[in-house]
């Protein structure tokens, strides 16, 4: 099963003051489930003009609620709505407060883990909350707007009226002179807190887009253009015209163009711009990069341009690489190269570095999730230069050894059958077949991908053949628990080079297609990368063999040869057809 991750994005009403968004992010990271287990804080992204900060951490659901609760908790105490003003809307010092399911938990348990958080929010701070999105309890109450709507000053209203919070006061008066002792008391708390909204909700991307202009009026028509709400029907079409009602007296809307979205204009005294700011609710509705082009159309059908786009806390990694390869589709170019390059791509197309500098590494939710020294360990060999890795293969250590070297050609041969098929999808006069040589290089990547993972996991498969042999055996039990554990670390030895020679096998159809239909002048590229390949291949069928040779299991040792060696023939046979195919 996998492992319960629970993500928890909280909007601080504080942006300006550092002292404050440190405390609260100390007592974030600082709180502890009855386990003991930690959050990861993975982003603080504070916002001067809208004076509020978003925070994003990480963890089991246990730790990420005791964590949600402690920061809202110390924001509680350290701001002051009575004096906070900022572009953003907002409703309290912990405005919002959603939990986003991350993995081996669904949104459903999520919503219930929110409406925990709530009650306790109210029970021992004081704080009423509402719950949105999927952790509400009235249909009105799934849209965070509605819950929010009037804001923090409309607070004694919405506590006296009809819209009451899911935990609150069970009675209150907007009359101040009509309060009970009660009620004075309570309001002496939510005056400084202000209402939370807490919810349960999947990804949202949050995001700005900039304009060449300071008016929030012109900003506010692209949003209503866009968002899926889209803007109240007037007579005529025009922005002025009698609003249109229906036969109940409901005002009439006219849709957005874009699903799963909400948006509205403002303009930001930081950057002196007016800006579209969006939540993306649905990124599988409308990707981001689908969100940038509608409203860039939009902006240029009113007389404006986008000048860029600022994404607020993190985005899921697929966000960037959708819309890298989108960019790189319309300019005709292939797809099949690096990662980072087409998240540079997307980076550059989208101007997420416009207002400030963009990296990756600090908003991609799975670049931090990622523990350095645990990719650093798990990507040892792969991370050296051709240079250190020779000479780490040269020394006295047994690894890395013949398994990871035939890796590495592999690896190698995944290389440069892509190279041929990128430079094919560049070349002068063959600009209608781009695509075909995209998808390619597309092929070849994912076959690079897997053959550097396969380079340290050859490593580490004898690593643990040695870690199994090092284990005690000075009782019939520990014997049999070590005899066990070797058969198991060498049957994992023998299939790791399998996995390679199969991998291997898939760079073969790469390089035929290019000996035979990419660049001529790349030919001979084409066939060193399938003569690496078959390099690998029967590099990799040595190590299948004598890590076999040590298995009890004679049966399964057969077949992971016999396998094997007809997967070694056919490299041979597709080596020579493709030779010959170049003509060299």
């Amino acid at each position: 099963m996998a492992k319960q991750l629970v993500e928890c994005v909280p909007n601080f009403s504080e942006g300006r003051d550092k002292s404050v968004i440190d405390n609260i992010v100390k007592a974030i990271a600082g709180a502890g489930s009855a386990s003991g287990e930690r959050v990861k804080v993975l982003n603080v992204d504070p916002g001067e003009a809208t004076n509020r900060t978003v925070v994003t951490f990480i963890g089991s659901p246990d730790a990420v609620c005791e964590a949600a609760f402690q920061g809202a908790k110390k924001a509680q105490e350290l701001i002051d709505m009575t004096r906070h003003h900022g572009a953003h809307p907002r409703s309290g010092a912990t405005d919002v407060l959603p939990l986003v399911p991350v993995s081996g938990i669904t949104l459903e348990e999520c919503a219930v883990l929110a409406r925990g958080v709530a009650r306790r929010m109210w029970e021992e701070l004081g704080i009423p909350c509402y719950c949105y999105e999927a952790s509400a309890s009235r249909p009105e109450h799934r849209n965070l707007a509605s819950c929010r709507a009037g804001e923090y000053e409309a607070l004694p209203e919405k506590l006296a009226g009809a819209d009451t919070p899911d935990f609150g006061p069970e009675s209150f008066h907007a009359d101040p002179a009509m309060r009970t002792e009660k009620e004075k008391a309570q309001w002496e708390v939510i005056a400084r807190s202000g209402a939370s909204n807490v919810g349960a909700r999947n990804f949202l991307v949050a995001v700005n887009f900039n304009l060449n202009t300071t008016s929030t009026r012109k900003a506010s028509s692209v949003a209503f253009d866009v968002r899926e709400k889209g803007r109240k029907a007037r007579e005529g079409g025009s922005l002025t015209g009698k609003l249109l009602k229906d036969a109940d007296g409901n005002q009439l809307w006219i849709p957005g163009t874009l699903k799963g979205t909400k948006a509205i204009g403002w303009y930001i005294d930081e950057y002196g711009i007016a800006q579209v700011s969006m939540n993306i609710t649905d990124i599988s509705a409308t990707p981001l990069h689908v969100a940038f082009d509608e409203v860039s159309a939009k902006a240029q059908a009113r007389g404006l341009r986008v000048t860029g786009a600022e994404i607020v806390g993190l985005v899921p990694k697929s966000v960037l690489v959708d819309a890298g390869r989108y960019y790189l589709a319309k300019q005709g170019r292939s797809v099949g190269v690096s990662e980072s390059e087409i998240i540079k791509i997307a980076v550059k197309s989208m101007g997420l570095g416009d207002l400030c500098p963009f990296d990756p590494r600090k908003k991609v939710i799975e670049y931090l999730m990622e523990d350095e020294a645990e990719a650093a360990a798990r990507e040892r060999l792969i991370r050296m230069s051709v240079k250190g890795f020779a000479e780490e293969t040269a020394s006295e250590s047994p690894a890395p050894g013949g398994g990871s070297v035939s890796a590495v050609m592999g690896a190698f041969g995944a290389a440069l059958a892509t190279m041929v098929a990128n430079l094919s999808a560049g070349k002068r006069g063959w600009d209608e077949r781009w695509e075909e040589f995209s998808l390619w290089a597309d092929k070849g990547q994912r076959v690079l991908s897997r053959m550097l993972e396969l380079v340290d996991e050859d490593t580490r498969s004898f690593n643990g053949i040695m870690a199994a042999m090092g284990l005690p055996k000075g009782t019939p039990e520990e014997k049999e628990e070590r005899a066990r554990a070797i058969e198991a670390a060498t049957l994992h030895a023998a299939e790791v080079p399998l996995e390679t020679m199969k991998t291997a096998m898939e760079v073969f159809p790469i390089a035929r297609a290019m000996a035979a239909d990419g660049n001529p002048n790349s030919a001979s590229d084409a066939g060193v990368g399938a003569l690496a390949a078959r390099a690998a291949v029967r590099g990799a069928l040595l190590n299948v063999k004598i890590n076999a040779a040590g298995l009890a299991d004679t049966a399964a040792a057969e077949r992971l040869v016999s396998e094997g060696e007809a997967l070694a023939k056919k490299a041979e046979e597709l080596e020579t057809e493709i030779l010959g195919l170049t003509k060299l």
